[in-house]
């Protein structure tokens, strides 16, 4: 962390701040007291006030804020004013996660790069990553997620981004934001908060947006399938009219596209095209996100069960009636939360896109009976037992669900039970 002395954070009145040696400079900022050392702060966070003496026996300074979400605020946008780096907010309905992560494995050969962890995304995940952010960094990909109106847009107040990058636009918090249109308005918070000179990355066929990419002072940059060809997992990209070609570490269309929005952040920030294939070696996607698991006698399991709305489960379906080949296709899916009035419709048009494509779906919640699926259950405790009817040596099966459905560890039940399938 860029260094901050004790006496000015104290000077912020942000709360009980208590040990530290006078006149301290501190060196990282966590809320974890497990990792708080001397010269460090410890900031209590919820349940943390319980290890403030043990934060403090390692010699950390420790605060106990008035008010969490301002402390994180106002710690952070200390440290992000000392900072020359360049911050890319990564916002949108789908593929934040990844498209952050393919980002941050592509910029780091070239410039100090720090991302966000996991899905680290809201008022206290955007500052924490903040709060990493070293003299000598160069680049900051930020994820800033959302469940209205403001949120983005407090996010980057704080993070003060030179470069938008919009994944995509679709049905998500419909119960809160009502319409795909005011999804639009609420990510694209992100763009109004750019500086004369910012960089606008943004979905070609996502026209919600266009209200909004009025400014003349900024550059817009547009990404969208006609934008790239994927033949398994060799990518070529047309990247301002230079032609870009990737091996990539995944399969995935959808995940393609999300590595070409990925290369427009990346050339928006002056990195080499020419070297772009550097970090791709790197790419890791977080945990839950189309990772593939081989079972007994041909089959594969995709657990895509991070989370889900319409489009990330069109995306999903897509993507495993291309893998499956000739293999029979099964689909665990589990509801889709937070679409208000129109939930049971897209219910529907999933399942029936599911039937055209010839998957088996076996459903997991209430909502999920709107698939119509060949087997339910009720929630993820029962999935796996059910699944187990379904599923057959040879099969490829996708797990995908609202994160709330907890349906993660699925695959790795459905690959214990496979192994009964392997010769003795």
């Amino acid at each position: 962390m860029i260094p901050l002395r004790l006496d000015e954070i104290a000077a912020l009145g942000l709360g009980r701040l208590e040990g530290g040696r006078p006149g301290s400079v501190l060196t990282a900022i966590t809320s974890d007291s497990r990792e708080a050392r001397a010269d460090e702060l410890f900031v209590a966070l919820n349940s943390g006030v319980r290890y403030v003496e043990e934060a403090r026996a390692r010699g950390a300074a420790t605060l106990v804020p008035d008010d969490q979400h301002a402390a994180l605020a106002a710690l952070a946008t200390l440290v992000r004013s000392r900072s020359a780096a360049q911050i890319v907010a990564v916002v949108g309905s789908t593929g934040k996660t990844s498209t952050k992560d393919i980002l941050r494995a592509l910029c780091a050969p070239h410039a100090p790069t720090i991302a966000s962890e996991r899905s680290l995304n809201n008022e206290i995940g955007l500052p924490l990553t903040l709060l990493r952010i070293e003299p000598e960094t160069e680049i900051v990909i930020a994820e800033m997620g959302m469940r209205g109106g403001g949120q983005i847009a407090e996010l980057c107040a704080i993070a003060q981004p030179v470069i938008a990058l919009v994944t995509s636009i679709g049905p998500e918090h419909l119960e809160l934001l009502g319409s795909v249109e005011q999804v639009a308005a609420a990510n694209a918070e992100a763009i109004a908060a750019l500086p004369s000179g910012g960089v606008a990355v943004v979905p070609a066929g996502a026209r919600e947006l266009d209200p909004y990419l009025e400014r003349e002072d900024i550059q817009v940059r547009r990404f969208g399938p006609d934008g790239l060809e994927l033949e398994n997992r060799h990518a070529k990209f047309r990247i301002d009219g230079r032609a870009v070609e990737l091996d990539l570490p995944f399969t995935g269309r959808h995940q393609a596209l999300n590595t070409l929005a990925a290369l427009h952040a990346y050339a928006a920030l002056g990195l080499p095209l020419a070297r772009a294939r550097d970090g791709v070696s790197e790419i890791v996607l977080s945990p839950w996100r189309g990772e593939e698991l081989e079972l007994p006698g041909g089959g594969l399991v995709i657990n895509d069960a991070y989370n889900a709305n319409p489009d990330s489960m069109r995306a999903a379906l897509l993507h495993l009636a291309e893998r499956a080949g000739e293999r029979k296709k099964v689909a665990i899916l589990g509801e889709m939360a937070e679409l208000g009035d129109v939930s049971e419709q897209f219910h529907r048009e999933i399942g029936e896109l599911a039937r055209e494509l010839e998957v088996a779906v076996v459903g997991v919640g209430e909502r999920a009976r709107a698939y119509v699926p060949v087997a339910w259950a009720p929630d993820a405790h029962g999935a796996a037992e059910t699944a187990r009817e379904v599923i057959e040596p040879g099969d490829a099966v996708l797990v995908k669900a609202s994160r709330a459905v907890g349906l993660e560890g699925i695959a790795n039940e459905i690959a214990n039970f496979a192994e009964a399938w392997s010769p003795s």
